[in-house]
């Protein structure tokens, strides 16, 4: 123990010695006895003689033991000196409570502080001095990064002019950043990820608002500054702007940079290097090369886009082996998608379930069907691309891709497969071929047989064979109740039928099995039209239209309801909304002419009638009415080409040549108009108004062949009298007939000089031609009596137009024609 002692360290304080002294050392001669010393104990902690203890109990009953310490104090059982002892006239301080308020200080007679509020208030804080150049440069950098963020957020909204405003924003600050930086502190200290950041942002602003110039610059210069660590994996951005801007030779070649400089752990980004490069490929046709980046994915990390691609080069190049063995691979790729049994409850357990409900459609269970889809999408799209080609009919291709993928994971695509199969069929006009092999369906599960049925029911209405028609929608219904499209083809028959009630229901019942069937929508809106349920017709089209926003077809019917609900401001503003979506369609275009015209506004009128004219120069209806508006007008040199172009269409109508000769008359050309006339009568030899015409120019000109026109005419007036009186005979005085021969332009006074049947055309305003006591030119306030065809439903009546007649003021006007006659 002594010995012990002698061997500490002189460098230790008087205390660490006196410690050191209450250190008990275990005897040599008990070194064997491992579990020696272990019943020896400090007395202090001996319970059992408390009762003994006088100074113990006398401490209990009265305040004793709170009294002062004494001078001699128990050791602690390690030998050192307790908390608070005094030896040698030293008190051990109290530091272990120190923290709390507790010092040496309240043995002096000290009141007890702990917050120190006898000290008074703290000073106040230093002020921050915001002029420092320190100060202003945290500024700058904290609203720089303001400024991206703000620009990143903005670019996520959609609002691309306001991320790229911000971009540019935080590079003049983060440029104004760096100098002040520069006169402050050494170069070294500029933050270089702050740069870097400021100039990535901008480079990816410019190519969202589709500057590939500037993003290309900006690019460049991350790219050459040494400075920036892993800046050449840029290189790939700028390689996608090359593929953007359609220069694949430099797509390719910043591609590869990028690729030298991405080490093989990032083992998918290289991948997904190597698929943009062959995509380049292929776009250059360089197939054998895309073919070579495709295979090395399919072998490193098999994917979907990859295999689809891959089969799509070899299918360019035509090698039929190559397309199977890729097709192969593309079914061969894993989906790591769960079953959908994983979504099954296999027991009553309240909690089980309630968890398969909630992942039964969250984000990773869309993400799932999202991965699906697409991978049914490629390999349907390869399956039809390849299926005509690898065998030597499309027949036997068709068959080797079912029955490959009946052998994959995939064994429910090999049914839809079938119904392409047919559908190919009918694009050939093999329409025996797709009823047989949609008839091979009729067996099968519900499913495919409900589809199968759906589309032959849609075969046969499409041959008007209604009731085949409706005995597949019958049997695609009875397969599968909730498909909407059995219950929208077997409303379609229903409705081909006549019981538009009956077929009102069953689009309704498909609208409740599926509330986006568009094709529902639509056809229960112009059942309700049918039903001249007009109000219930219109929210259905205004429903499809919130739905389909440019649906033509749709703009149409709304449209022409208003036009039914004797509403044109708003069938016109409809209308306008249509020609914006097919601004060609010169139907639309007519429709709108015509709405004007019976608004009276005829300057509108005749623009959208022009327009229409235009882009179909053949519509009978619009020559007509542009002829008769020039002739309204008083230019009638312009209303004779449309009504020879009317002519040129129409030739076994006399009418329009007759317009011809009129104009010609009205313009004062008398002798075109008499040449006109004398080609009318060797075409139409017992045309009754052209001989009048003739008598009368011959007349009024002093020609020789007035007499021989002149009695041509009333041998035809005549026998016009004999035939009449027969027809009355005949029907015993029932009324007279308004048979006429084929090519005569007019009626007895009082009939419509129009050619074309009610329900056929537009209406156009038009002089009525003459008829025995009646010149060509008289005023008429007759008026030509058509309608419009629905170009996307069931035919409509149109409402007549009630256009103004100009009455002409001419010299013989007036006159009885029989005064021009000479005697026989």
């Amino acid at each position: 123990m002594e010995l012990f002692l002698l061997g500490f360290p002189q460098s230790g304080t008087w205390k660490e010695v006196q410690m050191m002294e209450n250190v008990r050392l275990t005897p040599e001669t008990d070194e064997d006895d491992l579990y020696s010393g272990y019943n020896d104990y400090n007395p202090t902690y001996d319970t059992k003689e408390l009762e003994n203890d006088t100074a113990f109990q006398q401490a209990v009953r009265t305040s004793h033991g709170r009294r002062p310490p004494s001078k001699t104090s128990l050791a602690s059982s390690m030998g050192r000196p307790m908390t608070g002892a005094i030896q040698d006239g030293v008190t051990r301080p109290l530091t272990a409570v120190r923290a709390a308020g507790f010092t040496k200080a309240a043995f002096r007679g000290s009141a007890f502080d702990p917050l120190g509020q006898s000290r008074g208030p703290a000073p106040p804080l230093e002020t921050k001095n915001e002029d420092s150049p320190e100060e202003k440069i945290r500024q700058l950098e904290k609203k720089v990064n303001e400024l991206v963020e703000e620009s990143c957020i903005a670019n996520s909204c959609g609002d691309l002019k306001l991320a790229l405003e911000k971009a540019k924003d935080a590079g003049r600050m983060e440029r104004v950043l760096v100098r002040q930086r520069e006169q402050v502190t050494t170069p070294e200290n500029i933050n270089l990820d702050l740069t870097y950041s400021v100039l990535f942002n901008l480079a990816s602003q410019y190519s969202a608002n589709d500057m590939y110039a500037e993003a290309l610059n900006t690019y460049q210069v991350i790219v050459k500054n040494k400075i920036f660590s892993n800046a050449g994996r840029l290189k790939v951005n700028m390689g996608n702007i090359y593929l953007k801007q359609r220069n694949y030779s430099k797509a390719i070649k910043f591609y590869r940079m990028a690729l030298d400089q991405i080490p093989s752990i990032h083992k998918e980004m290289r991948i997904k290097i190597m698929r943009n490069i062959g995509v380049a490929f292929i776009k250059t046709g360089q197939y054998s090369d895309a073919i070579n980046s495709f295979e090395h994915i399919m072998s490193m990390a098999p994917n979907l886009k990859a295999g689809f691609n891959l089969t799509l080069s070899y299918f360019a190049v035509g090698d039929r082996e190559k397309m199977k063995k890729a097709f192969q691979k593309l079914i061969a790729v894993p989906l790591e998608i769960d079953d959908d049994d994983k979504y099954i409850s296999p027991s009553d357990d309240t909690h089980t379930n309630l968890v398969i409900e909630a992942i039964k459609n969250d984000h990773l269970r869309q993400m799932e069907r999202e991965r699906k889809a697409m991978a049914e999408k490629y390999i349907m799209t390869a399956a039809k691309l390849i299926a005509p080609v690898i065998e030597s009919s499309f027949a036997v291709g068709y068959d080797w891709c079912v029955e490959v993928v009946k052998a994959s994971q995939y064994v429910e695509l090999a049914n839809d497969l079938e119904i392409n199969k047919a559908i190919t069929y009918l694009r050939q006009k093999d329409f025996n071929e797709a009823v047989e092999t949609l008839k091979m369906f009729e067996k099968k599960d519900s499913r495919v047989k409900s589809a199968a049925a759906t589309n032959l029911s849609s075969l046969y209405y499409l041959k008007n064979e209604f009731a085949q028609a409706s005995s597949y929608a019958d049997l695609a219904v009875n397969s599968d109740r909730y498909n909407p499209s059995a219950l929208t083809n077997k409303g379609n028959t229903v409705f081909a039928n006549g019981d538009y009630e009956k077929a009102a229901e069953f689009y309704k019942e498909a609208l409740r099995n599926d509330s986006s069937c568009t094709e529902a929508l639509y056809n229960i809106g112009l059942t309700y039209k049918k039903l001249n349920r007009l109000d219930e017709a219109l929210d259905c089209f205004l429903k499809l239209h919130a739905i389909l926003r440019n649906s033509a077809q749709v703009l149409y019917q709304i449209a022409n309801i208003y036009e039914l609900m004797e509403d044109p401001n708003q069938a016109i503003e409809w209308l306008m909304q249509l020609i914006s979506v097919v601004p060609t369609d010169s139907r639309a275009l007519s429709k709108l002419g015509e709405l004007y015209d019976s608004e009276g506004d005829k300057s509108q009128a005749f623009q959208y009638y022009y327009e229409s004219y235009r882009y179909f120069p053949s519509n009978i209806d619009v020559i007509e009415w542009l002829g008769a508006y020039y002739i309204d007008t008083q230019f009638c040199e312009k209303a004779i080409q449309y009504f020879e172009r009317a002519s040129l269409i129409q030739p076994t109508q006399v009418k329009w040549k007759l317009m011809v000769a009129s104009c010609f008359r009205r313009s004062g050309n008398y002798q075109k108009a008499l040449d006109t006339y004398k080609d009318i009568h060797r075409k139409f030899p017992e045309n009754v108004e052209c001989l009048r015409f003739l008598v009368r120019l011959c007349t009024d000109i002093g020609l020789k062949e007035v007499q021989e026109y002149a009695t041509k005419l009333k041998r035809l007036e005549k026998m016009k009298e004999i035939r009449e009186q027969r027809i009355k005979s005949g029907r015993d005085g029932s009324g007279g007939s308004r048979s006429k021969r084929e090519g005569s332009a007019g009626h007895d006074s009082g009939q419509n000089c129009s050619a074309s049947s009610k329900g056929e055309r537009l209406s156009a305003k038009l002089r009525a031609l003459p008829g025995t006591n009646e010149p060509y030119e008289s005023s008429s306030n007759k008026e030509i009596d058509a309608s419009y065809v629905d170009p996307l439903g069931p035919q409509t009546e149109r409402p007549k137009t009630a256009a103004k007649k100009r009455a002409e003021e001419e010299d013989f006007a007036d006159e009885d024609l029989g005064d021009y006659l000479l005697p026989e």
